[in-house]
């Protein structure tokens, strides 16, 4: 199959082949052609109103096909594309790139490739195959979030699920209220090492945030390369950034209350702040969150969080109770719920779905169109599904890629362990034993890169990859198979060819050891098997924590 990853639904190779230069020209119609010329940048191709000619590459528009679904021939000819919509056209490209050399992945093309004869028919699993990137425990410049978009584009990944607010960082512009970004955007110092130690802090400033301009460039490049930005606002608790830009939306600041003020948090695990839940914090966020979505454009997904809320300054606060009793509702759970769901409700009269972690569906009283992510296994994900929620697969394992690879102490620092290639490319995001109608609400998976221990792009290329291409095969192809550990093996060239540090599958190189002290890995520390037993007990409260210690 010529190394192709992820695996299309056919592949036939002929005898035919085809010499594709720099410069080769490529016709049909201008929003498809764009398409294609942005998968082959390296090839610079000249786009042309006539007809098709022998050597050239042919694109066509047929609506038979389905969203993101193509064909692609290679012929003595030439090339010739037909793609269901821009999408299909772009992977059309993708594919096309992969039976070239390992060249074709680099910037600059010193030559002509020898195309070799075949015939693709390709159309994804699942809608959603995405990338979790959180840039608020650990920031990561415009850039990398740019060169994220581009792997992913090589994966034929659609969604980037922007992780923007914690409690140790505020990381987007505000201009209706500024303090978010003048304040929530940095703190003093990080906290390094194991959490059972004593801490030790780096004392290093850290920080950063993106303008809404930035957003703007983030969202156009990424939807002209098949990529939806799905910001995350992730409220009503991980609140410590937030309310040390504005302590007045701190529950304890109702009631005329003056608590002393939060900080940008400078270590890991749960924080009680937490937001208050009263109509005056959701006006303040619907209005930051407008922002947002003036600068991402059309923004189909607005993740809300609701996880990891640890409600006892609701419960301290007599403002909260009387507002919670004049809704007519019942608990805490109940007051959390009317939270997200009022959020929720002004999102969808902008045009945005909700998604939210699993945490918000074991409160309750979600729309029915919010979207689930089940961070705390299958058992709380089938139930979502059940219910009638669409979903979107996270679990800690497989796709919590900020577990380690293997149980060594060679390995650098990581949360825990063993999350391998082989566990990714085995998941399965529907399984065969849900009933059907459920299986029908799993949109797709994602693999969560949550930053604590990833504290540069070094890093995140490290643990991503090459685990994130075995989700790409599982969201698009289905289980990994057919080869995959040749195809995987093969595809690495590209990865090297695009500067990607990732992980070799025989293990770390020299210079990615975790080495001494606070970096280094320290084996059967947190084991995911445990973590994973944990988690589903826990599936029947909406404060239960994940392991982020």
């Amino acid at each position: 199959m010529n190394a192709l990853l992820p695996r299309p639904v056919a592949f036939e190779t002929t005898a035919d082949s085809f010499e594709l230069s720099p410069g080769t020209s490529v016709s049909g119609p201008a929003e498809l052609v764009d398409a294609v010329r942005l998968a082959l940048a390296v090839l610079d191709l000249r786009p042309t109103a006539s007809a098709p000619e022998p050597g050239t590459i042919t694109v066509e528009h047929d609506p038979s096909l389905g969203h993101e679904a193509y064909r692609l021939e290679v012929t003595g000819q030439g090339v010739r594309i037909s793609a269901g919509d821009r999408s299909g056209a772009f992977y059309a490209g993708q594919t096309l790139r992969q039976l070239l050399p390992d060249g074709a992945f680099r910037t600059v093309a010193r030559g002509g490739w020898s195309v070799p004869g075949c015939r693709v028919e390709d159309a994804p699993r699942l809608s959603w195959r995405g990338v979790h990137l959180d840039v608020a425990r650990h920031f990561l410049p415009k850039r990398e979030v740019l060169r994220m978009v581009d792997l992913m584009a090589v994966h034929k990944l659609n969604r980037l699920h922007l992780h923007l607010v914690d409690d140790q960082g505020w990381r987007v512009e505000s201009r209706v209220a500024p303090r978010l970004h003048e304040v929530g955007s940095h703190r003093p110092r990080t906290i390094v090492g194991h959490h059972e130690d004593d801490p030790v802090y780096d004392e290093i400033p850290h920080g950063g945030y993106y303008t809404l301009d930035d957003l703007a460039e983030i969202s156009d490049y990424a939807r002209a390369r098949a990529v939806t930005i799905v910001p995350e606002i992730d409220v009503p608790g991980h609140a410590s950034a937030l309310l040390a830009a504005y302590p007045s939306l701190d529950a304890r600041a109702t009631d005329g209350r003056t608590p002393e003020p939060f900080t940008v948090l400078d270590r890991w695990g749960i924080s009680p702040a937490i937001m208050s839940p009263l109509p005056s914090t959701v006006d303040f966020l619907i209005a930051v969150i407008d922002e947002i979505l003036a600068a991402l454009g059309e923004t189909p997904y607005v993740h809300i969080g609701g996880d990891e809320c640890v409600l006892d300054d609701w419960a301290s606060s007599p403002e909260i109770m009387a507002f919670q009793a004049a809704q007519g509702l019942e608990s805490l759970s109940d007051l959390h719920a009317w939270f997200l769901r009022r959020l929720a409700d002004l999102l969808a009269e902008r045009g945005s779905r909700a998604v939210v972690w699993d945490e918000a569906f074991v409160s309750g009283m979600l729309r029915a169109d919010t979207i689930v992510m089940p961070w705390r296994g299958p058992g709380v994900a089938q139930r979502a599904a059940e219910a009638g929620h669409d979903v979107v697969q996270t679990p800690v394992f497989p796709l919590y890629l900020d577990y380690a690879e293997a149980a060594s102490e060679e390995e650098p620092l990581a949360i825990g362990e063993t999350t391998t290639v082989a566990d990714v490319a085995a998941y399965e995001p529907a399984p065969g034993s849900w009933p059907a109608a459920a299986r029908e609400r799993v949109l797709g998976a994602q693999f969560q890169l949550w930053s604590e221990r990833l504290p540069d792009a070094r890093a995140v290329d490290y643990r991503a990859w090459p685990r994130g291409c075995a989700l790409a095969e599982v969201v698009w192809s289905g289980l990994a198979g057919s080869g995959f550990d040749a195809r995987l093996e093969r595809h690495l060239g590209r990865l090297d060819a695009l500067g990607v540090e990732y992980r070799p599958l025989t293990g770390p190189r020299p210079w990615q050891l975790g080495g001494a002290g606070p970096r280094r890995h320290r084996p059967g520390f947190v084991k995911v098997d445990e973590v994973m037993k944990h988690l589903e007990e826990l599936t029947h409260v909406a404060d239960s924590t994940r392991p982020s210690l």
